[in-house]
C-alpha cells in the first residue's frame, strides 16, 4: 500500500502538470510513481528531468539500449513495479520476449540476440549493481572498445538513476497501475524474486491477473 496519497491529474498544480505531461508522452499515462511525488512539486520537477532525458533517443546512446541496462538492474534489485513497465516500453521499441528473457542471470552472453556491446554493458551493469569498488578491468576494457567516454557516463548514469527510483518506489509502496493487470510477467517467470516484499508483490499481482 502507498505510504503518500497519489495526486491526481486533476488535482495538480502547475508545475506537477508539467511533470505529469511529460510522463504520459512516454508511458502513454501518468504512472503511480509520478503521481505520489505530486507531494512535492518542485522536488518531483527536478527529480524527474534526468528520467526524461533517459526515456528518449540520446543524447550518447540509443533509448533501446538504455532499456536494456534498465530492465537489467531493475531485475537484478528485485523491482517488480519497474521491470513490469520496462518490458512493456522496451517491447515497443523492438526487444522481443525472447531477448528480453536472456536479459536474466548471464544468458544474454551466449544468447543470438545481443550484440558484443550490449553484452558488454550489462556485464557492467551487473558489477554496478553487485559490486561498483571493483569492477575488473577485463569488464571496463571490453565496455572501451565499443562505447565513447561520453556514452560511458551515460550508461553509469542510467544504471544509477534507475536502482534509485526502484528503492525510492518500493520504499514509498507504489503499487503497480492496474492497466498492468493482463501482462504476463517475462522476466520474473525466467528467475523469481529472491526478496519476501518482491515474491508478495508479484503473488497479488498474478492473484489480480484476468482469467480467460
Amino acid at each position: 500500500m502507498a505510504r503518500l496519497p497519489y495526486i491526481e491529474p486533476a488535482d495538480a498544480d502547475p508545475v506537477t502538470k508539467k511533470v505529469y505531461d511529460d510522463a504520459e508522452a512516454r508511458f502513454e499515462m501518468v504512472l503511480n510513481i509520478f503521481k505520489i511525488t505530486g507531494n512535492a512539486p518542485e522536488i518531483a520537477e527536478k527529480m524527474w528531468d534526468i528520467y526524461f532525458d533517459i526515456l528518449q533517443e540520446g543524447p550518447t546512446l540509443p533509448w533501446i539500449e538504455k532499456e536494456l541496462l534498465i530492465l537489467k538492474s531493475t531485475k537484478m534489485g528485485d523491482c517488480l513495479y519497474c521491470v513490469t513497465q520496462h518490458e512493456v516500453v522496451s517491447s515497443r521499441l523492438g526487444v522481443h520476449q525472447e531477448k528480453q528473457e536472456h536479459i536474466v542471470g548471464v544468458e544474454y552472453r551466449k544468447s543470438p540476440h545481443y550484440t558484443p556491446g550490449e553484452i558488454a554493458i550489462l556485464d557492467l551493469c551487473a558489477h554496478v549493481v553487485l559490486r561498483p569498488e571493483t569492477i575488473p578491468a577485463v569488464v571496463w576494457a571490453e565496455v572501451k572498445k565499443h562505447y565513447t567516454d561520453a556514452q560511458i557516463i551515460e550508461i553509469v548514469a542510467t544504471i544509477g538513476a534507475y536502482l534509485q527510483v526502484s528503492k525510492f518506489g518500493d520504499a514509498l509502496g507504489v503499487q503497480l497501475e492496474e492497466v498492468w493487470h493482463g501482462h504476463e510477467p517475462v522476466l520474473f517467470a525466467v528467475e523469481a524474486p529472491t526478496s519476501k516484499a518482491s515474491q508478495h508483490h508479484l503473488k497479488e499481482f498474478m492473484a489480480k491477473q484476468p482469467v480467460g
